[in-house]
């Protein structure tokens, strides 16, 4: 009796286009980051599918805390063009989670005077959103020029060293 053969059927791997990664690069001109986290949010309906066309708006958002909860506040998600009539409140503000640990230390140190939560980065993580948050200090108009002029600095040294 012949043995069946076995046929090997090729995998047909399906093409998944990359998550968005969404940056606010406003605040690395802005802001003197201290300390980072990563926190997840809670998002409704629609949002998800908007957050995945990458049309997000995070340079003019923050974060709050109040009544021991995180808030981002001011970030735009635009409504999802075939959403229905259930469709999202694009500036609504939105629920961070952080541990509690977490939470009571960021409430510590925001008390203090000029420091800030500002979002810098809003990614995706095994299939859920994330948002990486840091205490930042703003930067004063001689900071940002001093920034500029050791930019400078490095840029004309790399040049020389090409030439």
């Amino acid at each position: 009796m012949p043995k069946p053969k076995i046929v090997a059927e090729k995998a047909t791997a399906k093409k998944i286009a990359p998550e968005p990664r969404i940056d606010n690069r406003r605040a690395h001109f802005e802001y003197e980051f201290l300390e980072r986290m990563e926190a997840g949010i809670v998002l409704t309906g629609t949002e998800i599918k908007s957050i995945r066309t990458g049309q997000i708006t995070l340079a003019q958002a923050y974060a709050r805390i109040r009544d021991g909860e995180i808030w981002l506040i001011g970030m735009h998600i635009p409504a999802y063009k075939e959403g229905s009539f259930s469709n999202h409140e694009p500036l609504r503000p939105r629920k961070l989670l952080l541990h509690r640990a977490e939470l009571e230390k960021l409430a510590g140190r925001t008390a203090e005077k000029g420091l800030t939560l500002v979002p810098l980065h809003m990614y995706f993580k095994r299939g859920r959103v994330k948002v990486e948050i840091a205490l930042a200090r703003g930067k004063k108009l001689w900071d940002k020029r001093q920034q500029e002029k050791s930019r400078d600095v490095e840029r004309a040294m790399a040049r020389a060293v090409r030439t």
